[in-house]
């Protein structure tokens, strides 16, 4: 247990708005006065809902509804927990929690019910940030991967690294404080193998967790090219639905459009920006937009360079492309090939992909699709997926370099066992604090203050 604090938090714990339903959430230590002054019957069953209804202080009924109540520590905080389920109207809320605070509740702050849950050992840091994910879930396959995550899998995998280098640790500090043994314990437990070893078990969770990462935040495509090759076509092609304005006058989007689709479970935050021309050729609202499509392509994890096919790649075109950060992922999409009769395909040439297709038709659209998560490193969803964050990716990045490091003190003459664990030491903090083992408070305040208030 982390020393949970000892007051008693309320909040709304559904959605603002009306609605059916509305739920009024308390959670600390012994709830009984609040039991008393809210509940218009005299006691609560563990775990049993029971109809009853919600009173004012002066007695008066504020609502009528279901009450919950959970002993600690088998509760979602881990304390005792109230829930109040009423009519989902904002002002018979806000009354009972305004009587809940009367009574001596302080307002909850966001993410603070799964703060304690956290705290008193409910949830370990991951599955707390997996609560968020699922929440904020964009498509179907995002939340069947925080919902893993949740359940423990990432953590289960993580610890199962924590116990081997603990284990490697154990036999090396054992070398270091018996040296005046016959047998030195790292050399009979083969160190250098299992340094490999959790070097390629590192590997295999990292290209996961980064597959993870994709399907939590999605990618950011931006469609950029010269005015009138087709973008806003391609981006309602993609959207299927007319969500940008399509003419014949060269120019027409002034500013970035932008619409979120899903491809095969990755959420795509797609960005249509102005056609990109000479300066000289453009009034002062065109530059603005074309100032916007170059700050949209400095920020995309993918661009889709869009040429007319019938035209070829002009010098144009070529100008974008010299733009481009070298580290972009881009592809090269030439449109309009039922003006130009060219077939449907996908093309790698000199280091570029080329995708040739129709936006007025769709032809060659499920190419580009799949040939964009395939640019930007997707890879077929396992059975056993789960979401991740950058921080997770970055500690495991740190584990990864510890123990790259590692390996090489065992070769020197003689080893440098010292050294060799200090860098184990320090791939276990790093893998440690993805689930929260060694993490400052500070980073436990930023993770829950980007949660809703009521979870």
């Amino acid at each position: 247990m982390r020393n949970p604090p000892a007051d008693v938090i309320v909040a709304i714990a559904t959605p603002p708005g009306r609605g059916g339903i509305g739920v009024v959430r308390l959670s600390g230590p012994n709830l009984s006065t609040w039991m008393r002054g809210v509940l218009a019957r005299d006691r609560m069953e563990p775990r049993r809902a029971v109809h009853t209804g919600f009173l004012g202080s002066d007695g008066a009924v504020l609502d009528d509804g279901i009450a919950l109540y959970f002993t600690a520590p088998r509760s979602y905080t881990g304390e005792e927990v109230l829930e109040l389920h009423g009519h989902g109207g904002p002002a018979v809320l806000g009354s009972i929690v305004q009587r809940c605070v009367e009574l001596g509740a302080r307002l909850a702050e966001p993410g603070e019910f799964t703060r304690r849950a956290f705290l008193n050992d409910k949830l370990d840091l991951a599955q707390a940030e997996a609560v968020a994910d699922l929440i904020d879930a964009g498509t179907a396959a995002a939340a069947k991967a925080a919902m893993r995550s949740l359940s423990g899998e990432f953590s289960r995998e993580v610890r199962a690294l924590v116990d081997a280098l603990v284990q490697l640790r154990m036999y090396t500090e054992a070398t270091l404080d018996f040296p005046e043994e016959d047998v030195e314990f790292i050399e009979a437990v083969k160190a250098r193998d299992q340094v490999d070893a959790l070097l390629a078990r590192v590997g295999a969770i990292l290209q996961r967790a980064r597959q993870g990462q994709m399907l939590r935040e999605g990618l950011q495509v931006v469609l950029i090219g010269q005015p009138n090759v087709g973008k806003s076509s391609l981006l309602n092609r993609l959207a299927r639905d007319d969500v940008a304005i399509v003419t014949a006058i060269a120019g027409t989007t002034r500013d970035a459009v932008r619409q979120q689709i899903e491809i095969a479970g990755i959420a795509l935050h797609v960005i249509d920006t102005a056609g990109v021309r000479e300066f000289a050729a453009a009034d002062e609202v065109e530059r603005l937009g074309i100032a916007r499509t170059w700050a949209a392509a400095a920020t995309a994890d993918c661009a889709l360079v869009v040429v007319d096919d019938a035209v070829g790649i002009t010098a144009g075109d070529q100008k974008i492309l010299a733009r481009l950060a070298a580290d972009l992922r881009r592809i090269v999409v030439h449109n309009k090939i039922d003006v130009s009769a060219a077939p449907a395909r996908v093309e790698a040439r000199e280091g570029e992909t080329h995708v040739y297709l129709s936006a007025r038709t769709g032809e060659g659209i499920a190419q580009l699709e799949s040939t964009i998560l395939e640019v930007a490193g997707w890879q077929a969803m396992v059975p056993d997926q789960f979401l991740a964050r950058e921080r997770h990716v970055l500690a495991l990045q740190a584990a990864q370099s510890q123990l790259s490091a590692a390996g090489p003190m065992l070769e020197r003459s003689p080893p440098a066992l010292e050294l060799f664990a200090e860098e184990l030491r320090l791939a276990q903090a790093a893998l440690s604090a993805i689930t929260g083992e060694f993490t400052s408070d500070d980073l436990l305040g930023e993770i829950f203050s980007r949660f809703c208030i009521g979870k």
